[in-house]
C-alpha cells in the first residue's frame, strides 16, 4: 500500500475564540479526494494547514510523511491552486508561471518551457499569454493559478475551488487534466462547495461542517445520508394558502410553511424531483399563478448543517 498524501490526527485550528477546525483525523493515499463543505466549513483552514502557512493549533498533519510548517524542500513536491487570486497584477500570466516555476529550482529557459507547456494544458489562448494578469477574465485567471500549480510537475495537487470561474467546458477540460495526473500517479486533495463538482472529478469525500469532519466516503454513500434530510424549496404563488393545502396531499412532502413574503411559502419535501414534476401541474389544475421555483439548498448548507447535527447528537 502506497504512503499517505495527507495524513491528519486530531487537527485543530483555532483563531482567537472561533474554531477553524475542531479534532479532524483522516489520510489519503492515491487518486483524487474531495473536500466537501459549505463555506466556512473549514476548507481554506484544512488547505492552508496542509500547504504549511498556518501552524496546527493541536494535533498534527504531514504531507508526503513530513511537517508542512517552515518545510521549503517539501514545498517543491506540492503545487497548490489557492482560493484567492495572489497576482503581481502587471505582470503577463506566461511570465507569472515561470517566475513561479523558477523559484522550485529550474532554470530560466526550462522553467519557461514548462510555463508554457503548462498554459497548453489549461488551454489558456496563446494569445493572451503575454497580457498583463489584469486583463483576465475571471476563468482565465484560474487557469493561470492551475498552470503555476503543474508546471514543476509537484506529487501531490492541493486544490481550493480549482473550478471557480470556469465555464462548462474549461471546467470538462481543467477536470481531465486533473485526472490525467492522478492517473500518472499524483495525489490530488481539493475542495469545493458544489456536491456535482465534487462528482465530476473524484469519487472520495471528506465532508466538514462547522470544523468537523462529519462524514466520509463515496459519493453514492454520502447521497443516501444528504437524501434523509427534507431539501427545502421556495414557492411563490398568487394564492400560497390554496396550493400549501394541496401541495400536503402531495407524497414526500413532510412541511409546508407560509412566507415570508405574502406570496411565499417553503415546502421541505424528501423527493425533490417528484416534487417538481408535480407542482407545475397541480398549479394549472388549481388556476393558480406560479412565478417563483427554487430549491433553497443549492449551495447544500442545511445539509451540511443536518450532518453535523447527526453527529453531535451521536457523541453525546
Amino acid at each position: 500500500m502506497s504512503a499517505p498524501g495527507i495524513e491528519a490526527q486530531d487537527l485543530s485550528r483555532w483563531y482567537g475564540e472561533v474554531v477553524g477546525l475542531n479534532h479532524v483525523s483522516f489520510e489519503t493515499r492515491q487518486g483524487i479526494v474531495g473536500l466537501l463543505g459549505p463555506n466556512g466549513s473549514g476548507k481554506s483552514t484544512m488547505l492552508n494547514l496542509v500547504t504549511g502557512q498556518l501552524r496546527p493549533g493541536g494535533g498534527h498533519v504531514k504531507v508526503l510523511g513530513e511537517d508542512p510548517w517552515g518545510n521549503r524542500h517539501l514545498m517543491s513536491r506540492v503545487g497548490f491552486v489557492p482560493e484567492i487570486d495572489t497576482f503581481w497584477e502587471w505582470m503577463s500570466g506566461r511570465r507569472f508561471v515561470t517566475h513561479l516555476t523558477r523559484l522550485h529550482g529550474f532554470d530560466a529557459v526550462e522553467a519557461s518551457e514548462r510555463a508554457a507547456d503548462a498554459l497548453r494544458v489549461v488551454q489558456l489562448q496563446e494569445e493572451a499569454w503575454d497580457r498583463p494578469v489584469s486583463t483576465y477574465s475571471r476563468g482565465m485567471r484560474q487557469k493561470v493559478k492551475i498552470a503555476q500549480a503543474i508546471a514543476h510537475d509537484p506529487e501531490i495537487l492541493v486544490l481550493d475551488e480549482p473550478m471557480t470561474g470556469a465555464d462548462p467546458v474549461s471546467r470538462r477540460h481543467l477536470n481531465e487534466a486533473i485526472r490525467e495526473r492522478a492517473a500518472r500517479g499524483v495525489k490530488v486533495f481539493f475542495s469545493s462547495h458544489i456536491l456535482h463538482e465534487v462528482e465530476g472529478l473524484t469519487e472520495e469525500v471528506l465532508v466538514l461542517s462547522r470544523g468537523r469532519l462529519v462524514a466520509r466516503g463515496r459519493v453514492e454513500e454520502i447521497r443516501a445520508l444528504m437524501d434523509e434530510h427534507p431539501n427545502r424549496v421556495r414557492v411563490r404563488v398568487n394564492a400560497p394558502r390554496k396550493l400549501a393545502g394541496a401541495l400536503v396531499e402531495v407524497p414526500g412532502v413532510v412541511g409546508v410553511r407560509l412566507g415570508p413574503g405574502p406570496e411565499d411559502l417553503l415546502v421541505e419535501t424528501r423527493e425533490l424531483d417528484a416534487f417538481h414534476a408535480r407542482v407545475t401541474p397541480l398549479c394549472l389544475e388549481q388556476g393558480l399563478r406560479l412565478t417563483h421555483l427554487a430549491a433553497e439548498d443549492a449551495d447544500l448548507q442545511s445539509v451540511f448543517d443536518y450532518l453535523f447535527e447527526g453527529r453531535r447528537g451521536a457523541e453525546s
